[in-house]
């Protein structure tokens, strides 16, 4: 099995057809994938080029209607009409924010937060869209990220993010006193039993490392209002976290001296602090390929919080009746990983921005050259994939995984499913 150039005409004739299924299929559990506490294997000198770019399946920016839906509520907020919509004020013009303290002591919280000027919509100062599109022109953010749920084994989709720091929100309700976490949430129908909630520390909402990206609230999407059904018109996002952070539908953030997290995932047994996986995922690989042919196997790969050194991907022997591999099964520690090829960053970033939309004014490229700083970008998500040649007739078994960039190969360093769905994911193809 060697890696060999890849010719638009053998992808068009190769009859592995790489599906734009959704990825849940054939998954192992994170249990199964022990092979990361394997040592990541030295990746070979030549990694298999990448397909055509005219073949990939992966935009790098996913259309806002094409992102996977986990929206919750009964009946969903996004599919209000009318009247209905206006008193939920889910319209840009209707859009209104609420930021209040959290009067609440006890015997551990013994002091109130407390800020000089609340926003709410009793005495008619809550914040709207106009507002916090006044104070984007002014200290505005834009990124790529990737949405990406704790507990599905799909990527939900990356966009072009555009808003406003938490931070500067913050600083419109004046001095604060005794505030250690940000409560936030929103529309949920008015019923408290569906309310979907999250925080975070004052810290990490105010203080932002330098090369990091803010807490921020976004109300714009690859270059155009953020649609009802992706959280608009306001939605929090939060780069270096799962989604159930970016809350969608955002209106009301309560500042607090409880320094509990509230998040609705927390409750649900989860880590509510948990961080953006570095994590491979594999296309469909379908059908029977002829024997002499090329298999071409691809996917996409998340950059999370430890970064993206490489991919690699692993093919065996399979068999009549496949089953998974146990977490103590020999085949771990004698599997050879080769390394993938991964897409490169486009070289004219205009075919991939919306009209008006400059690199060097988006968070993470060079101001003056309008590059990537890295590449992956952090927290975003890019294409993989690798040729596969002198298969043997037979049934196989392809695997796929990340290293970051500790050295800590896929599902490490934090196997388990609370922290974030990290398993190893295989895809089953016949030679012949």
């Amino acid at each position: 099995m060697n890696p060999t150039p890849i010719t638009r005409r053998d992808f068009v004739r190769a009859t592995s057809v790489l599906a734009t299924a959704p990825l849940s299929a054939g998954l192992l559990s994170t249990a199964q994938a022990a092979d990361a506490r394997t040592p990541a294997a030295p990746a070979p000198k030549q990694a298999p080029p990448r397909l055509p770019k005219t073949a990939y399946p992966h935009p790098l920016l996913t259309p806002a209607d094409k992102f996977e839906d986990v929206s919750r509520g009964n009946p969903k907020p996004h599919t209000l009409t009318g009247d209905a919509l206006v008193q939920a004020r889910l319209t840009p013009e209707t859009w209104r924010l609420q930021i209040t303290a959290d009067p609440t002591v006890d015997e551990i919280v013994k002091l109130p937060a407390s800020i000089t000027r609340p926003l709410t919509l009793a005495d008619g100062t809550a914040l709207d869209l106009a507002a916090l599109m006044e104070l984007g022109k002014k200290h505005g953010v834009k990124f790529i990220k990737a949405m990406q749920c704790l507990n599905i084994a799909t990527p939900l989709g990356q966009g072009l993010w555009e808003g406003v720091p938490l931070r500067e929100v913050l600083r419109l309700c004046g001095r604060m006193s005794n505030v250690r976490r940000i409560y936030y949430w929103g529309f949920h129908n008015n019923d408290p039993k569906q309310r979907f909630q999250s925080s975070l520390s004052y810290t990490a909402a105010m203080e932002t490392p330098p090369g990091e990206l803010p807490a921020f609230l976004a109300y714009r999407l690859n270059g155009a209002p953020i649609p009802l059904e992706r959280g608009g018109p306001v939605r929090m996002v939060i780069p270096w976290s799962h989604g159930f952070k970016s809350i969608k539908w955002l209106q009301q953030i309560v500042l607090t001296n409880d320094f509990k997290a509230n998040d609705t995932y927390a409750i649900a047994n989860n880590d509510p602090e948990s961080h953006l996986k570095t994590a491979a995922y594999l296309d469909e690989v379908g059908g029977k390929i002829p024997v002499g042919r090329t298999v071409l196997v691809s996917g996409l790969v998340i950059s999370g919080w430890s970064g993206l050194k490489r991919v690699e991907y692993w093919v065996r022997a399979g068999s009549d009746k496949p089953g998974e591999l146990s977490e103590d099964d020999p085949a771990w520690q004698s599997a050879r990983w080769a390394e993938c090829r991964l897409d490169d960053a486009p070289a004219d970033w205009g075919h991939v921005f919306p009209d008006g939309v400059s690199p060097r004014e988006v968070l993470g490229f060079d101001p003056k050259t309008g590059q990537p700083a890295t590449w992956p970008l952090r927290y975003s998500m890019i294409s993989w994939s690798a040729s596969l040649s002198g298969l043997a007739p037979g049934k196989y078994e392809v695997r796929a995984r990340a290293v970051d960039l500790n050295g800590y190969a896929q599902p490490e360093p934090r196997p388990m499913l609370k922290t974030g769905r990290n398993a190893i994911q295989v895809r089953r193809f016949e030679v012949g």
